[in-house]
This record gives structure tokens, sequence and C-alpha cells, in this order.
């Protein structure tokens, strides 16, 4: 006679689950998976539609200061409320020329950091903090002179000149000696610090006493009047880290 606890433990034993079975069962796991990804999708799609028809802004024209036209462009993405996600995408669209050849070097993934994307972009077009000192230098044209026009020009040029992120008085007074240190330098030395763009005097003195000492261990090479001495080159004088 079959014993009934025996018996009872057999049926609660679970049933073993074929292969079918187990492949049922993820395939309809896997569903839910896309059928959830794909709604998600669809969503943002449909976000990212409605942002786009409320982000009407004009396409750059080559008339357009490059600097103005991305400032205005961060202004009306913030107001139309788009994620910074979308931003390099949005302005590699506006761009035309250079800048836009600039957003087509990215690879896929990286043209998605607008930051990236947009210091790119003005290193493309020449725009950098010695572009801003060169135009604070420059004498102003006739529409730049009245005196109150020309004191906030030359107030916005300084900002950018001397740190875009801003600055204090300190940045301020040795950005201004930086420059006048590096006029008044030997003219090799002069050019062999400019070549490596030193953030501030530290850097370029050390610049500069490299080069003296690279000299002074090759003395005639100062009777050339072609590159730098190639010491230097091999030396690879870099900058510190900022």
């Amino acid at each position: 006679m079959e014993d009934p606890d025996m018996a009872a433990y057999a049926t609660a034993q679970p049933v073993p689950m074929t292969t079918a079975d187990v492949l049922g069962q993820n395939l309809q796991a896997l569903t839910q998976i896309l059928d959830s990804q794909q709604q998600m999708f669809n969503h943002q799609q449909e976000w990212l539609r409605r942002s786009q028809v409320s982000f009407k802004m004009p396409k750059m024209t080559k008339d357009d200061d490059p600097e103005d036209y991305i400032e205005a462009f961060e202004r009306h993405a913030l107001m139309t409320g788009i994620p910074q996600d979308y931003w390099a995408s949005q302005l590699g669209a506006l761009v035309v020329g250079e800048a836009q050849a600039a957003y087509r070097a990215f690879l896929r993934d990286e043209a998605r950091n607008y930051e990236r994307v947009k210091q790119a972009i003005l290193y493309r077009l020449e725009i950098s903090p010695d572009h801003y000192r060169c135009l604070f230098r420059a004498r102003k044209g006739p529409d730049k002179r009245r005196p109150r026009v020309l004191l906030q020009l030359l107030w916005d040029l300084l900002d950018k000149w001397v740190n875009p992120m801003g600055s204090n008085r300190e940045d301020l007074a040795d950005q201004i000696v930086l420059e006048q240190f590096q006029n008044d330098l030997e003219e090799r030395t002069q050019r062999w610090v400019r070549q490596h763009s030193p953030q501030n005097c530290e850097e370029a003195l050390k610049l500069a006493e490299a080069f003296a000492a690279a000299e002074a261990s090759y003395p005639g090479e100062r009777r050339s009047l072609g590159p730098v001495p190639a010491v230097l080159k091999e030396a690879e004088w870099r900058r510190p880290p900022i």
C-alpha cells in the first residue's frame, strides 16, 4: 500500500518545464520589455516633436556674430524648456559654414555633449580669449565710440578675454601683466611663449625660463633665424594642468 505522505510529497513537487515552456516565458518577458521601451520612446518622440514646434529660431547667417547667435540660442533653449541633451543637435542644425563643419566632425555619441560642441565651434571660428584681447586693444569703429556704448563694449570684451567663466581682481591683474610680459620678451622667447598660450604669468615665466636655459645649452642656435632649438621640442615642454 502506498504511503500517504510520499504520495502527498510527490503531488507537491513542481512539474518539470520543457524547453518550449522556458522559451515561451523568456519570449513573453522580452516582449513586455520591448513594449515598455517602445512606449517610453514614443513619449520622448512626442515630447521632442512638441518642443521642436515651439523652438522656432532662424538659421544662422554669414552676417551673424557667431557668439551672439549662440548666446541667443541658449536663451531661447532655456525659455522653451528643451533639455540640454538636445541642445547640441538643435544648434548643429541651425549653424552654417565652418560652424556646422565643426559640429559634423564629432562622432555621434560625442555630438550630444553641448559644451564640447560649442567650444569646438568657437575654436573652429578662432573665437578664443586671445581673439577678445585683440578686439579689446583694437581701434573701435565710429559706431562704437559713443562713450556709454564704448565703455560697455570694453567691459564685455574684457570679461571674455580674461576668463569666460568669471574672474576676480587678481585674475585681471595677472592677465594684464601676462600680456605686457609677453610683449616685452626678446623676440625668439616671445614667439616660443606665445606658441604655448600660457594661461597666467607663472606659466609664461616657466616657459620663458625653459627657453632661456635651452638656448644657454645650445648657444649656436641663437645665431640662427630658424625655428626654436630642437631640445625644446624633444623635451616637450607642457603647461601644468589647470
